[in-house]
C-alpha cells in the first residue's frame, strides 16, 4: 500500500462525516453506473445500525472505500469496495478488504459473502486470493446483460 495511505474508520458521529460522505457519493457517481450507485441513499445505508465503512485517505483525499454489513450473527456481507481509478494497483483494495475481513471477524460471524462481476478480473483475484469462492452465478444481477458471482469465505467454527 502507498505510504501515504491511512486506512480510518467513519463513525457516525466523527467530525468529518459530512466531508468523507461526499467524497464518497462523488466516487461512487463516477465509478458505478446509475443504477448500481449508492449516491443517492448513501446516507442512509451508513446510519443502518449493522454497518460499516473504512476509506484511505490520500493527501486528505478519499480514494478507496469499503462498506460492510452483518445482518445476522451468522454472516457479513462486503458491499462495496470501490477504489478512485487513478489510486488503483497500490495496494489500497487489498488493505481495506484485509481490513474489512478482520472487522467481520470480530464479529465472529462464520461467513462472509460478496457480489462481483465475473469480468473484474482484478477484483476477482484478490478475492480469490483472501480465500473468497464461487458460490453462484447470478444472471441478470447488475442489469439484464451483467451476470455477477456470489462469492463468500467461510471461518473454521472453534
Amino acid at each position: 500500500m502507498s505510504s501515504s495511505g491511512v486506512i480510518a474508520e467513519l463513525h457516525r458521529n466523527s467530525s468529518n462525516w459530512g466531508k468523507v460522505v461526499d467524497e464518497i457519493v462523488k466516487l461512487e457517481r463516477k465509478i458505478f453506473p446509475k443504477h448500481e450507485s449508492l449516491a443517492r441513499s448513501f446516507d442512509d445505508e451508513m446510519r443502518k445500525k449493522n454497518s460499516g465503512l473504512l476509506y484511505v485517505e490520500v493527501d486528505g483525499e478519499v480514494v478507496a472505500y469499503v462498506m460492510y454489513s452483518w445482518p445476522s450473527s451468522l454472516y457479513a456481507s462486503i458491499t462495496k469496495l470501490a477504489v478512485k481509478e487513478n489510486c488503483r494497483r497500490l495496494g489500497h483494495g487489498e488493505a481495506l478488504l484485509k481490513a474489512a475481513i478482520q472487522k467481520c471477524r470480530t464479529r465472529n460471524v462464520h461467513r462472509i459473502t460478496l457480489h462481483v462481476d465475473p469480468l473484474r478480473t482484478p477484483a476477482m483475484n484478490l478475492y480469490k486470493k483472501y480465500g473468497f469462492q464461487v458460490d453462484n452465478l447470478i444472471e441478470g444481477y447488475y442489469s439484464s446483460d451483467r451476470n455477477a458471482y456470489r462469492m463468500f469465505l467461510d471461518f473454521d467454527a472453534d
